[in-house]
C-alpha cells in the first residue's frame, strides 16, 4: 500500500491523494480575471490525478496583486470566471484550493519575461504597500501602512474567502510566506514599525492572527484552512524556524488545519542550500513539535522520494511544483511506479489497460 495515494482526511473533506499542486503564479490575468490559459493550465494537473489543485497567490484586493496580470478575488466577475474553472476540476474528481493572497512591498513587479523590478503607475502599475517603507530589492520602495490600514486587512482576506467559497473551491490557504505582506509583518528584516503591528514577537505575528481569525469565522468550522509559512529567512536576524513553530501553534488554536512550509522570499539574496527535498526538514519539524499536519515542498521530484516523505512521518503530503510542469501526469506515473491505484480520467481508458 502507497503512503502517496492514502486517502487525507481534514475536516468533513477527503481528499483522493496526497500529491498536491502547488500554488504557480502564471501571470497571465486580465484585471484580475482567470481565463482559458488558467482553465488549462490548472486543469491539466486534475487530469493528471493530482489530488488537491491549488490556484496561484490570488490577490484579495487590486493592490494585493504580485504584478498586474494575476489573478484576483475581489470583484464578482472573478468569482464567475474561477467558477468554470473549480467546475472542471470537480468533475476529474480534484478537490479544490485556493491561496489567498497579498504581495504587499512586492507587489506591482514586472512579470518575469519582462524584467525585474516594479511596473509605475503609468505603465499600469501602482504604489505598492507595506509595514514599513523599506523597498525589497530594486523594487520600488512602498507606503507604510497605517495602523488602522493594517487593521481592515483581515476583512479583505475573510471577503475574498467568502468569495472563494462562492466560486466553488473547497479548500482555502492563508499565503504568510515568501516576502509577501503578511510575511513582511513576521519577519525583522521588513517589520520595523513600533505600533501594535510591530516590536516583539506578539506584535510581528498579530496580523497573521487577526487573519486567520477573521477567515475562520467568516466561513465556519466545516471549510478546511491551511497556511502556507516560510519557516526561516535564511538570514541573521530574520525570521526564524523557532518562531514557526510557535506561529503554528498561535495558528492551529485559531483554525488553520495545516501548514504548507516553505522558506525564504523576504530577503533578495540570501544564502540557501539548495538541493533535492531542502525544505522538508522544515515541515518535519514543525509537525513534530506542534501536532499540526504539514505539507512539504522543495525540489520534491521523484514518486520514491515523495513515497518516502510521507511514509517516514515528514510531512502529510507533498506540494508539487516545477515537476508538475515538466510532467502534468506525474501523479499516474507515480501510481504506476509504487503499484497504486488512482482515478484515471476515462479518455484515458486505452492508457489505463496498458498501466
Amino acid at each position: 500500500m502507497s503512503h502517496l495515494f492514502e486517502p487525507y482526511r481534514v475536516r468533513d473533506l477527503t481528499v483522493p491523494n496526497r500529491v498536491w499542486v502547488s500554488p504557480m503564479c502564471q501571470y497571465s490575468a486580465t484585471d484580475g480575471v482567470p481565463g482559458d490559459w488558467h482553465l488549462v493550465h490548472l486543469g491539466q494537473f486534475a487530469a493528471g490525478g493530482a489530488g488537491l489543485v491549488m490556484t496561484e497567490a490570488t490577490a484579495v484586493s487590486a493592490i494585493g496583486r504580485i504584478s498586474p496580470q494575476d489573478t484576483g478575488i475581489y470583484t464578482g466577475e472573478q468569482v464567475a470566471a474561477w467558477r468554470r474553472i473549480t467546475r472542471f476540476l470537480h468533475e476529474q474528481g480534484a478537490v479544490t484550493a485556493m491561496q489567498l493572497a497579498h504581495a504587499g512591498r512586492k507587489g506591482s513587479s514586472r512579470r518575469p519575461w519582462e524584467g525585474t523590478g516594479s511596473v509605475p503607475p503609468e505603465e499600469g502599475g501602482w504604489t505598492a504597500v507595506g509595514p514599513a517603507g523599506e523597498a525589497f530589492g530594486n523594487y520600488a520602495a512602498p507606503r507604510p501602512l497605517t495602523t488602522e490600514e493594517v487593521a481592515q486587512l483581515p476583512a479583505e482576506f475573510a471577503a475574498g474567502a467568502r468569495r472563494a467559497l462562492e466560486a466553488g473551491f473547497d479548500v482555502l490557504e492563508l499565503h504568510f510566506a515568501h516576502g509577501y505582506l503578511v510575511h513582511q509583518f513576521l519577519s525583522p528584516l521588513s517589520n520595523t514599525r513600533t505600533d501594535r503591528y510591530g516590536g516583539d514577537f506578539d506584535g510581528r505575528v498579530r496580523l497573521a492572527l487577526e487573519v486567520a481569525e477573521a477567515v475562520r469565522a467568516e466561513v465556519g468550522e466545516a471549510v478546511p484552512l491551511f497556511a502556507r509559512l516560510s519557516a526561516t529567512d535564511w538570514v541573521d536576524g530574520g525570521w526564524t524556524v523557532e518562531e514557526s513553530v510557535l506561529l503554528a501553534k498561535l495558528l492551529r488554536e485559531r483554525g488553520v488545519d495545516l501548514l504548507d512550509v516553505s522558506t525564504g522570499g523576504n530577503h533578495p539574496s540570501p544564502a540557501i542550500p539548495v538541493g533535492p527535498g531542502y525544505q522538508v526538514p522544515f515541515a518535519d519539524r514543525i509537525r513534530a513539535e506542534t501536532g499540526i499536519p504539514a505539507a512539504a515542498v522543495g525540489m520534491i521530484t521523484e514518486p520514491a522520494q515523495a513515497e518516502q516523505i510521507v511514509a517516514s512521518g515528514a510531512a502529510d503530503a507533498v506540494f508539487l511544483g516545477r515537476a508538475l510542469l515538466r510532467d502534468p501526469h506525474w501523479p499516474l506515473r507515480a501510481a504506476h511506479e509504487l503499484g497504486a491505484e488512482v482515478r484515471w480520467p476515462d479518455q484515458y481508458a486505452r492508457a489505463k489497460a496498458w498501466h
